[in-house]
């Protein structure tokens, strides 16, 4: 399948920015300070300020990176992603035609659930790992070890409450990979336009990760 490549990517980097931006410029020093601190899989949003152009802007600067974006909620939206040159596609919700339009165009797409019956559906459907959101809201680190038993083939990554505190947690639970939004941006940081803190705390959580 067209996912091992983006599975070994999620296993090697363990970890994923989510980057939610109302300015394209502010997106693209926010990303470049967490690639700065070793981050590689770098998600921009569909509702951040002008995501396609983003997301192209960033390819080509940050080629090391791979450039995803994320709340998608439409076929038309992700067709757009696509196009305009997205390498992993996220959405909050699991709608199966959205995911065979992003396996037909041969792009890892993880659809958000919360129940194993989504997961499974997901999954099933050709997804190329299962979202697990909002994971704080049904008991973080314990759930995704709760689902290990009966789906631990299915790559899973929880997002919505995951923090430098408790990445590593998610991760020794069994998830392949975690999401990280806001807390890998202080907002008293963002607004100090401090980038070199930013890429140190994103240096901090990979560090977190690699441990033992």
């Amino acid at each position: 399948m067209f996912d091992s490549p983006w599975l070994t990517l999620l296993q090697e980097h363990r970890a994923i920015a989510v980057i939610r931006s109302p300015q394209m410029e502010l997106g693209c020093h926010l990303a470049k300070a967490v690639a700065a601190g070793g981050m590689r899989l770098i998600e921009i949003t569909w509702n951040s300020d002008r995501a396609g152009a983003l997301i192209a802007q960033l390819r080509s600067e940050l080629p090391e990176c791979t450039i995803g974006t994320g709340t998608l909620l439409t076929c038309d939206q992700s067709k757009e992603a696509i196009a305009a040159g997205a390498q992993f596609l996220f959405t909050p919700h699991t709608e199966e035609a959205m995911i065979q339009t992003a396996v037909a165009a041969g792009i890892p797409i993880v659809p958000g659930a919360l129940s194993p019956t989504e997961i499974v559906r997901g999954w099933q459907a050709g997804a190329g790992a299962v979202k697990v959101f909002p994971i704080s809201a049904v008991g973080g680190a314990g759930y995704i070890k709760s689902l290990q038993g009966p789906l631990g083939d299915i790559p899973l990554i929880p997002t919505g409450g995951v923090t430098l505190d408790n990445a590593r947690e998610f991760i020794e639970a069994g998830a392949v990979a975690v999401g990280l939004a806001g807390d890998l941006f202080p907002k008293q940081w963002v607004a100090a336009r401090d980038w070199e803190a930013i890429a140190q705390r994103a240096h901090n959580l990979l560090q977190s990760l690699k441990r033992g």
